[in-house]
């Protein structure tokens, strides 16, 4: 793993949420989209290094509609950037971490993902990203 890609956090109303973050951070999202396979909204911040994802579901069977029903707004997982998101699917299997798919997935920002269980990590959902070339 490379280094922290972004944080990802779960949000109820998308414009409301991009407006405090503009406040609170000071600078406009530099990208916004809509993730078809997820059934999500959303928008990238980044502030020095640090990039932040908010992510509104669009329907009621959307992770992130389901996730804020039961823990309410926040943190949804922290995105570690990957060399070879395959590699290190085989990598965390092989050490015992439970994945979400057998395969990865295309994400927002131009990414490939695979999501690690949060079972298997202490309670923390942990995505998996590599930009896809």
């Amino acid at each position: 793993m490379r280094n922290v890609e972004h944080i990802g956090i779960a949000v109820k109303n998308f414009s409301e949420a991009n407006a405090l973050y503009f406040k609170l951070l000071g600078v406009e999202p530099y990208k916004a989209e809509f993730v078809p396979s997820e059934n999500v909204n959303t928008s990238f911040f980044k502030v020095g290094d640090t990039k932040i994802e908010l992510l509104e579901g669009t329907s009621e069977d959307s992770a992130i509609t389901k996730f804020i029903q039961k823990r309410g707004e926040g943190i949804h997982h922290i995105a570690f950037e990957v060399e070879d998101i395959l590699q290190e699917m085989e990598r965390l299997k092989q050490e015992g971490f439970t994945l979400l798919s057998e395969a990865p997935k295309k994400g927002a920002d131009n990414k490939l993902v695979c999501f690690v269980h949060p079972k298997s990590a202490n309670g923390v959902l942990i995505e998996l990203t590599q930009e896809i070339k």
